[in-house]
C-alpha cells in the first residue's frame, strides 16, 4: 500500500464509527446492515455479499448501496475496513479485560465492570478521532469573547450542561444552564449578537433541545451543538457542532459512554476557554479554591 494511502487511512474516522454516526439517516433495510457490523463486526466481515443481505433480511442491491453511502465501491474493501477497525479496537483496549456483548441478566458485578469500561474507553478514543479541532477552536473563541453563554439538555444531557455551566462561572464567565425547557426557550429569546447557545443532546433529534437553539439563533446568538449525529437535526441549528462518537446499546450501558464522551468535549471547551484569558482564568480558580475552603474550614 502506497504510504499516501497509509496515511489518509490512519487519519479517516473509523468505518464503524461512521456507522453509528449515520445510522439515523438510514433506510431500515441498511440499518439492519449496520447493526449486523456493529454487533459482530469481525464474524459479519466474512459474510459474502448475499450471506449478508440473507441476514439482514434485505437485499443484494441494498447491500451495495450500503458500502457506497459509506464511501466503499466493492463490498470487499467495506469488510477490509472493518477488519482494520477491530484490530484498532482490540489494540486500543488490549489492557482490559476480554468482554463482549451487552450488559445482560446473568453478568456478574465483575462482568458489569468489565463492559462499562470498555464501553467508555472506546466511546472516548473515538470522540478524540472524530472531534473536529477546527469547530473545537471555533466554539472555543465564540465563548471566549461572549458575555453570557446560556447552556441547555435534557436527561443525561442536563448533567454535562451543569458541568459546563459550573466550570465557566469558576472562571469568572456568565453562564447559565436551564433545567426546564420553558425557561430555555424564555431565555433563549432573550439573546443576542455576542451570546452564545450551546445545547447537548446525544441523539440530536430531543425535540425541547431542538426547540431551544432554535429560538437562539433567531436571537442572532451563536449556537452550538454537542451531539453523536452530526446529520441530526439539532445540528441544522448550530453554527458550530462539536461531534462525539458514543456508544449506545439495547441495555443503554452505552448511555454512560455518550456521557462521558459529552464530558470530555465540555472540558476540552473549558480548558480552551480558560486558556485563552490564562492569567485570569488561574486568578478565579484560586479565588474559588479558597473561599470554599475557608467556608468548609470555618474560617473568615
Amino acid at each position: 500500500m502506497p504510504p499516501e494511502v497509509v496515511r489518509e487511512e490512519a487519519n479517516a474516522i473509523p468505518v464503524l464509527v461512521r456507522m453509528r454516526a449515520i445510522r439515523p439517516e438510514l433506510r431500515p433495510s441498511e440499518q439492519r446492515i449496520a447493526d449486523l457490523f456493529l454487533g459482530s463486526p469481525a464474524e459479519t466481515a466474512g459474510f459474502a455479499v448475499a450471506e449478508l443481505a440473507h441476514r439482514a433480511d434485505t437485499s443484494t442491491t441494498s447491500v451495495v448501496r450500503f458500502c457506497k453511502r459509506l464511501g466503499y465501491d466493492h463490498v470487499r474493501e467495506l469488510r477490509n475496513a472493518v477488519l482494520r477497525d477491530v484490530e484498532r479496537e482490540t489494540f486500543d483496549t488490549a489492557s482490559l479485560p476480554d468482554v463482549s456483548g451487552d450488559i445482560d441478566r446473568n453478568d456478574t458485578l465483575t462482568d458489569i465492570v468489565a463492559k462499562v469500561s470498555l464501553a467508555e474507553t472506546l466511546s472516548l478514543a473515538d470522540t478524540a478521532k472524530v472531534l473536529d479541532t477546527e469547530s473545537l477552536r471555533a466554539s472555543v473563541d465564540a465563548v471566549s469573547t461572549s458575555t453570557r453563554v446560556d447552556i441547555f439538555g435534557v436527561g443525561a444531557s442536563s448533567i454535562v450542561g451543569l458541568d459546563l455551566q459550573r466550570k465557566l462561572t469558576r472562571i469568572g464567565r456568565t453562564a447559565l444552564d436551564w433545567s426546564d425547557p420553558h425557561a430555555a426557550w424564555t431565555s433563549a429569546a432573550t439573546l443576542r449578537p455576542g451570546n452564545v447557545a450551546i445545547a447537548v443532546s446525544h441523539s440530536g433529534a430531543t425535540s425541547d433541545t431542538i426547540e431551544f437553539l432554535r429560538i437562539a439563533r433567531h436571537s442572532g446568538a451563536t449556537t452550538i451543538a454537542i451531539t453523536n449525529h452530526a446529520g441530526a437535526p439539532l445540528a441544522r441549528e448550530a453554527d458550530i457542532v462539536l461531534t462525539t462518537a458514543a456508544r449506545e446499546t439495547g441495555f443503554r450501558s452505552g448511555a454512560l459512554g455518550s456521557r462521558i464522551a459529552q464530558l470530555m468535549v465540555v472540558d476540552c471547551m473549558f480548558i480552551g476557554v480558560a486558556q485563552s484569558s490564562y492569567d485570569r482564568s488561574m486568578e478565579a480558580l484560586r479565588n474559588t479554591y479558597v473561599a470554599v475552603h475557608r467556608a468548609v474550614d470555618g474560617r473568615p
